[in-house]
């Protein structure tokens, strides 16, 4: 089948950052991005969404070192016009398999997360199940499945989503587009697929098929996901590691107030109850907070009197004696 040309996407110009940019400039050029243009503090919604949307896309790229090697390998060459066509060897399973009647037969969703563009290099969208490519069912329509990227606040309160589906006839020049309700359970996980009964492929003389939907996490700039439980990262100045103190943390829900206890150490994990991500069996995972202790780089005169008169009582021997 011919391959379908697409919109090409500049990664790095999405992030803002040169090509020559280091993984922790990537990282926090996404974090940056991503609380500016979260739809939760944006006044313009529809809008955040779509710029969150290609931010995420363009991270779960340049983020993942496989991923950008892969994009890097596509050279300047592709990078010059505005259409784009995957070069042999590149990108996950295309959409198009092969009906009950004999017509090839393409899906292409809306709505679910990623772009064509990043379907065609990293993409699993619109593959088949359950048939092989020159099979046909006996009677129902084969299943498809396609991807869903879903948000942390999605996976801890449910949600809705509208996602279009286009079925394309390429050999009769037809296409069939239809906007599904999908819904979203709280606590889905990563992989997970959901069912949309009844629009998949077209059935010989039978019902059709399932629509599968896996899903995708999206990254998020403050937390990681651990199976249920959350991870994020509280800076502390050397003093309050030393002497605790009290921290505002965020969370999915707000953030809260946690008790850095006295004598905390650079690495160290807190545990914070229930603020995870909410199981199917209806348990509810934990947020870690990782400490890290900054040290200032530059001191008043003032200051580094202190820091002076610090080291000459301090007993503390971090080196042990030599």
């Amino acid at each position: 089948m011919t391959r379908v040309p697409v919109r090409y996407k500049d990664y790095y110009e999405t992030l803002g950052v040169p090509r020559s940019a280091t993984e922790e400039d990537i990282k926090k050029a996404f974090r940056r991005l991503a609380r500016e243009h979260h739809p939760d503090v944006a006044k313009d919604k529809k809008s955040s969404e779509e710029r969150f949307k290609e931010i995420n896309e363009a991270y779960e790229v340049l983020g993942t070192p496989e991923n950008r090697r892969k994009y890097d390998e596509l050279g300047p060459d592709f990078r010059s016009g505005s259409e784009f066509r995957p070069p042999p060897g590149f990108g996950g399973r295309r959409s198009a398999r092969r009906s009950a009647e004999g017509n090839a037969q393409e899906f292409h969703f809306e709505g679910a997360g990623f772009s064509d563009f990043f379907e065609s290099l990293f993409g699993g969208r619109g593959g088949r199940r359950g048939f092989g490519e020159d099979e046909a069912p006996a009677s129902r329509g084969a299943d498809v499945e396609g991807e869903i990227v879903v948000a942390l606040d999605e996976v801890l309160h449910g949600s809705v989503r509208t996602v279009t589906m286009e079925r394309a006839h390429p050999r009769e020049g037809q296409a069939e587009r239809t906007s599904l309700q999908v819904r979203i359970p709280p606590g889905v996980r990563e992989g997970q697929l959901i069912r949309v009964a009844g629009k998949g492929e077209e059935g010989f003389r039978g019902a059709p098929g399932d629509l599968y939907l896996r899903v995708r996490l999206a990254r998020h700039p403050d937390f990681q996901v651990r199976g249920q439980d959350l991870v994020t990262e509280v800076a502390l100045a050397p003093w309050e590691a030393v002497l605790g103190a009290t921290v505002s943390v965020p969370t999915l829900d707000g953030r809260v107030h946690v008790r850095v206890p006295a004598g905390s150490r650079n690495g160290q994990s807190l545990r914070v109850r229930t603020r995870g991500l909410p199981g199917a069996d209806g348990t509810q995972g934990d947020l870690y907070v990782n400490l890290r202790v900054d040290v200032p780089t530059t001191v008043t005169e003032e200051e580094r009197g202190l820091w002076e008169r610090l080291a000459a009582v301090s007993k503390y021997t971090p080196r042990g004696a030599e």
